[in-house]
């Protein structure tokens, strides 16, 4: 049973703030080892067999800092600060962790709701956030390490593995374009430079003066190494080199397949992480699935005297009006309010919701901030995607599959098309890493490709299932003909969602991956980071440096624990009225 369509079936008893949650189903959807849990057997002229309860911890009336959306980078966040002995609540709207790094379980397999390229889980430097999250809680995860990234299945068939060797993938590279042979290697060492300036420095909040000083003074030359891409894409870099519009492309496609947009919209500093982390820490997967992450950290936090509260979505964020030092007038965070009217007061508020969520949703009686408009003329949403499980039975198919994750796209034209399912198809099998994510002898597939919420509106109960088979078929006969021929002879289930499914059990403003550039940009250099306009509230997550991805956000979360740390005078900083006024004018320059 969906993990997430069993939060619909919640039923609530509330004694106080004591809470007791009654989840009905055929069989338990996972292990919750973490959980206060028990169940009993059901007579058998009852629709179940078992009835799951959970005892939630009970809800606060206040605390230190309250975190809404329990995504990776609020785990992050909140494991950091409650490490530092910060007494730290999460509210979280369903019954598991992760927000899109969850899963959901059904007839004995696991599925991963999100991607399963997992980077930052290496064992060695700086850009391993996600290894170094675990680590702070204790824990150590058993991953797979993925040898293949990515095979892509291009036009003219072009057909590219990257390696995790970066020599090989170089050397495949360079035969299929031998004439651009110099210009790839200038392209890729250079983002190497820019990976080995990021993973020698601690990765920390941007807006924390007293840390830029101190890292710059360790290492100047590192520093001065990133600030010379601040201000530059990706695209940049590339056509400085390679001039055949072809292989442009593909590093468009090398970009888009992360970013979602192409290498002229992609921060070189986020490139240069990701193409060179790849080779480096590696993909890797965690053993049981993506979803062992978010359970590993939540537990993590527990141990530590933080709370987690599920099946408590959060409602509006709590504001009031004070003066500063200077006398003038701000508006700062109090507190949180739940769907069932319960307040939790805090001194600090941190939104793993999207921006937009945050200030359209949770502050909808509070004007939008300057900053926030000035942010939303740079940035809009991005698509949300139309999703595929399936549980394929190996034995029907007539070869083994021996890559994890695919890219298949028949036309460059259409790298970027959302609407249809004319776009880039992104196709992730975990099993071929992890076998025991299904029965002996079948395999997961999770394919994906972008979609606007827009085609998805309108539609009646029968158009709405209509669109969603047509558009099934429409990805499954693209992917017999390019890769995997006889696969819909060997599908056992399937298991359609699109981005109404996504706004609906992710909680995100339709159904949204995360912002994008309306435009090209000077890089990073307009990239919201974790302070808002409204004292002490943050955001963390997708819609804050350094963007989408784990890794990503998970640097994200040690960068906003990092800037409240600094806040609540944990860790050394400047005076405060010279580390406000220097954070002011660091965020407010940047927009300028």
């Amino acid at each position: 049973m969906n993990a997430f369509i069993a939060s619909d079936l919640l039923k609530r008893d509330y004694k106080g703030c004591k809470k007791t949650f009654c989840l009905c189903c055929n069989k338990l959807p996972m292990k919750y080892g973490w959980f206060s849990l028990y169940y009993r057997k059901q007579s058998s002229n009852r629709n179940f067999s078992t009835r799951v309860v959970i005892n939630s911890v009970s809800l606060p009336n206040e605390t230190e800092v309250a975190v809404i959306g329990s995504g990776i980078g609020g785990l992050v966040t909140a494991t950091q600060l409650a490490k530092r002995g910060v007494k730290v609540a999460v509210f979280e709207k369903y019954l598991i962790p992760g927000g899109s790094s969850g899963y959901f379980t059904k007839d004995g397999l696991i599925f991963d709701v999100g991607a399963s390229m997992i980077f930052g889980l290496g064992n060695k430097g700086t850009t391993n956030t996600l290894t170094r999250a675990l680590a702070a809680v204790g824990i150590e995860l058993e991953t797979i390490p993925d040898p293949v990234q990515i095979h892509y299945h291009l036009p003219d068939n072009i057909n590219i593995r990257v390696h995790r060797s970066y020599e090989k993938f170089l050397e495949e590279l360079q035969m299929r374009f031998p004439h651009e042979r110099q210009g790839l290697k200038n392209f890729y060492d250079e983002c190497w430079q820019v990976f080995h300036s990021l993973n020698s420095i601690e990765l920390l909040s941007l807006e924390e003066p007293y840390y830029l000083l101190r890292v710059f003074r360790e290492k100047p030359l590192a520093c001065l190494g990133l600030v010379k891409y601040l201000s530059w894409n990706a695209g940049d870099i590339a056509r400085k080199y390679i001039s055949d519009p072809i292989v442009l492309a593909f590093i468009d496609l090398e970009c888009y397949c992360w970013s979602v947009v192409d290498a002229n919209k992609t921060p070189m500093i986020n490139a240069g992480m990701v193409f060179g982390d790849r080779h480096y820490g590696g993909i890797h997967y965690p053993k049981g699935g993506v979803g062992t992450i978010a359970r590993s950290l939540a537990k993590g936090l527990e141990s530590l005297g933080g709370s987690i509260h599920y099946g408590n979505p959060v409602v509006s964020i709590l504001c009031d009006h004070s003066q500063d030092s200077f006398g003038r007038k701000l508006m700062h965070t109090k507190g949180i309010q739940l769907k069932n009217r319960h307040i939790v007061t805090s001194q600090y508020v941190v939104s793993n919701a999207t921006r937009w969520n945050t200030f359209d949703q949770l502050l909808p009686d509070i004007a939008l901030p300057v900053m926030e408009q000035r942010w939303r003329e740079n940035y809009q949403m991005s698509p949300s995607f139309l999703s595929i499980h399936l549980t394929v039975d190996a034995n029907r198919l007539s070869y083994p599959i021996v890559d994890c994750h695919h890219i298949v796209l028949e036309n460059w034209e259409e790298m970027e098309t959302a609407k249809d399912a004319q776009g880039t198809i992104f196709v992730s099998i975990p099993t071929v890493l992890d076998s025991s994510l299904a029965p002996a002898g079948y395999h997961i597939f999770h394919i994906f490709t972008p979609s606007w919420m827009e085609e998805w509106i309108g539609l009646s109960p029968e158009e709405y299932k209509e669109k969603k088979q047509r558009l099934k078929n429409h990805i499954l006969a693209r992917l017999e003909k390019a890769v995997f021929p006889g696969l819909t002879s060997a599908i056992q289930q399937a298991i359609v969602g699109s981005p109404r499914t996504h706004r609906r059990f992710l909680s995100r403003l339709d159904g949204t991956y995360g912002p994008i550039p309306r435009r090209k940009l000077p890089g990073l250099l307009t990239m919201p980071l974790n302070r808002t306009s409204i004292d002490k509230l943050y955001c963390v997550g997708d819609s804050t440096f350094p963007g989408q991805g784990l890794n990503a956000v998970a640097f994200s979360g040690f960068s906003c624990s990092h800037r409240i740390a600094a806040d609540m005078d944990l860790v050394p900083h400047l005076p405060v009225w010279l580390d406000r006024w220097l954070s002011w004018w660091i965020s407010y320059s940047r927009f300028q």
